[in-house]
């Protein structure tokens, strides 16, 4: 899916200024590391910007910080985990003292997920049936 310029470019300076749980969470996801599934950061899908996304298991992995306790913000985030859902896209949201302190188990449990998607749906038309 598309995303607009103005959210790609976004992406691309949240990138260079990724928060400590996003840097240790990245520094083990990433180089396929967990279930040898391949992890984008800061990824533009539609109008959001996923943390961490994995198209092979339509995973998203969004790590929540104090800020995502405000009733505005956990309201935002409701509404993006109903948009991305609708489109086949699970949210996994990480507690950022989780990534600190169980980095281990956090692994371990983001692994069990991305082994328990299905393959995300084809793409294109359908292959031929053989029949004429």
């Amino acid at each position: 899916m598309e995303a607009p310029k103005l959210t790609i470019n976004r992406a691309r300076e949240l990138r260079r200024k990724l928060t400590l749980p996003e840097v240790i969470l990245w520094t083990a996801v990433r180089g396929r590391r967990v279930a040898r599934a391949r992890f984008r950061r800061q990824h533009p899908l539609g109008p959001y910007i996923l943390d961490f996304y994995c198209d092979e298991a339509r995973l998203a992995l969004e790590i929540n910080g104090d800020g995502h306790l405000h009733p505005d913000q956990a309201t935002h985030d409701l509404r993006r985990t109903v948009w991305l859902e609708a489109r086949g896209i699970a949210v996994y949201r990480i507690a950022a003292r989780d990534v600190l302190s169980n980095l281990e188990g956090l692994i371990a449990s983001i692994a069990e997920r991305v082994r328990g998607r299905p393959p995300p749906p084809l793409r294109g038309p359908p292959p031929p049936t053989g029949e004429d």
